[in-house]
């Protein structure tokens, strides 16, 4: 046991899986994981431009994220088919981070980078295995929170609102009850055109068959065909020079992107490497961001890894897909990235696809590189309000609405922790949602563990199986049966043995074989109790303490204070103790 321990405690080690896949790799699996690759990359060619656009930052860092980070958690992570880039989850906060004045996109690239030290630390640390240990309620409740965001930030380009007269530089604000009061007074200023077009682009979408998605995704279509209707709207005799059929592109909104792309070469083009101007005075408001984009990173990758492992019948490696995570989040900011996380929906399309090794996303990561190099000016003409169709559909699918309908079958702590989690998500931010969100689920853990510990005292009740029928409890002697979790939560459980009238009581023995586990604070009750023993002249027996309790009691003094000779393995035992020291205080 204390081998496995230390084992434990030693740092994992850094194996990415592309080494293990690689060692019977062969030209037929080379091919299936191109074709796959390459299929991912359209799928994510145009989420990576309107997850970009979304997060308030350019299409162009969007891609940069695919390229550089999908290529990273491919290569160094611990997943055999995860497929890495940016994501719906981390729309919301990144665009909050990016349009507070006291933090800007510079500090928004350190504050990534931040949580990719934090993510790798974490693998190396072995802390893969503990994400698990979030709640459901509070996975599902930030979830939905994310997607309700999502949906939000598509409102404007959807409707085509004008907010230039409602808000200062007609940007956007980030906080919710703003962004809603902003909204509703642009609402005047809505687009027909573009509404229309992005209502039939949002029907195409969702409409898009499922067998046809595996060769030609609806994304691509709806990127394609709203490019084309723009294009053809614009330039009709009876639509030229009139506003309202001048719909937003990539290329009029994002003037310095049409200029890289329209006048610069090629190699222009290639993502930059180039350090974050950073202000040591700010670190402080950078840390807790950092984390939650680390949280929320872990929780969204480990959890689509599962999801593969389910599919394909394998398992992953879940600290080497933190440590190939923290590399991605640390090397996509170098190059004008944001966040990084595995994404399911590019996962299973990668699955679906045929691909059979991290070689598939790597291909993927190439082929963006690809398009960034020679097909990205064609993207200057895509209007937002596709993108603005892609994301919303991103968005519903991604919430678990259902969490919603079961509601009233769930006990009132967990829908409070939902609640809760996907209310301060929505209104606030994802850093105090996680917070509060795993403090409320915490607080619900102790309390439910308390309510199993029990105390009661055996000899109440007549015929209890633990007590042998032979074995008879002498006048002076009482017997405590301890169930449950004797944690802090449940520690004052323990006060009905000082507070029961024990006025001929000489001895009290405390059977502990249903314990199933201690801590310092019951252990501090439990010293308490045996000092007012000593004070009244009474004797503290243990009887049948199991591993762990015994352990931490002999670890912290306890069996020496109690005396060994009071620490019993049943209760004929105990009992026959109990009578010795009765004979000794007669």
């Amino acid at each position: 046991m204390l081998t496995e321990g230390l084992r434990s405690l030693r740092p994992a080690k850094f194996q990415p899986r592309i080494l293990e896949c690689l060692k019977d790799y062969g030209r037929e699996r080379f091919l299936k994981d191109v074709m796959a690759g390459i299929a991912v990359g359209i799928v994510a060619l145009s989420l990576c431009i309107g997850l970009g656009v979304a997060s308030g930052v350019s299409p162009l860092a969007g891609l940069f994220t695919g390229v550089i980070g999908g290529f990273c958690v491919s290569f160094f992570g611990g997943s055999r088919v995860q497929i890495g880039g940016p994501a719906g989850a981390f729309v919301g906060m990144i665009y909050m981070l990016v349009t507070n004045l006291q933090i800007g996109l510079s500090n928004v690239l350190v504050c990534t980078m931040l949580a990719g030290v934090i993510l790798f630390v974490m693998g190396l640390a072995r802390v893969g295995s503990f994400i698990r240990f979030v709640p459901q309620p509070v996975t599902a409740g930030f979830t939905c929170g994310i997607a309700v965001t999502i949906l939000l930030t598509q409102v404007r380009p959807f409707l085509g609102l004008d907010l230039a007269g409602v808000v200062d530089g007609g940007k956007e604000p980030a906080e919710f009850f703003h962004k809603i009061g902003v909204l509703a007074q642009a609402l005047p200023t809505t687009q027909i055109p573009a509404l229309v077009l992005g209502a039939a682009l949002l029907a195409m979408q969702l409409k898009w068959p499922a067998k046809w998605g595996r060769f030609l995704p609806g994304s691509i279509v709806t990127v394609i065909l709203g490019t084309l209707a723009a294009a053809v709207l614009h330039n009709l005799p009876w639509t030229r020079g009139i506003a309202a059929f001048d719909l937003e592109t990539i290329g009029s909104v994002f003037p310095d992107v049409k200029r890289t792309l329209e006048t610069g070469t090629v190699l222009e083009r290639l993502p930059k490497f180039a350090l974050p101007a950073f202000d040591m005075g700010k670190l402080n408001v950078l840390v807790a961001p950092a984390f939650s984009i680390a949280i929320l990173c872990a929780i969204e990758s480990l959890l689509s890894a599962v999801v593969a492992d389910g599919i394909i019948d394998d398992r992953h490696d879940s600290n080497q897909e933190l440590m190939g995570q923290g590399i991605a989040n640390i090397l996509s900011p170098l190059f004008g990235g944001i966040a990084v996380t595995g994404v399911i929906a590019r996962t299973a399309t990668n699955i679906r696809s045929g691909g059979t090794s991290p070689v598939a996303g790597v291909v993927h990561a190439v082929f963006l590189l690809l398009v960034l190099l020679f097909i990205a000016p064609l993207a200057l003409h895509i209007p937002l309000v596709a993108l603005a169709v892609v994301l919303i559909v991103v968005g519903w699918r991604m919430g678990d609405w259902e969490e919603f309908r079961r509601l009233p079958k769930r006990t009132l702590g967990d829908a409070s922790v939902f609640l809760t989690t996907f209310a301060l998500t929505v209104c606030l931010d994802l850093t105090v949602a996680v917070e509060v969100g795993m403090i409320l689920a915490a607080a619900l853990f102790v309390k439910r563990v308390a309510d199993t510990t029990q105390v009661r005292a055996m000899s109440e009740k007549e015929g209890d199986k633990d007590l042998d029928p032979h074995v008879e409890v002498p006048r002076g002697v009482i017997i405590y049966r301890l169930f449950g979790a004797l944690l802090f939560g449940a520690a004052d459980r323990l006060d009905v043995v000082l507070r029961r009238e024990m006025r001929d009581t000489k001895v009290v023995i405390l059977q502990m074989q249903h314990v199933s586990a201690l801590d310092a604070t019951a252990l501090d009750r439990l010293e308490n109790m045996r000092e007012k023993f000593l004070r009244n002249g009474r004797h503290l027996v243990l009887c049948g303490p199991h591993t762990q309790p015994y352990a931490l009691m002999e670890r912290e003094g306890f069996i020496d204070l109690v005396g060994r000779d009071n620490v019993l393995g049943d209760i004929p035992a105990a009992v026959a103790r109990a009578r010795e020291l009765l004979g000794a205080t007669a």
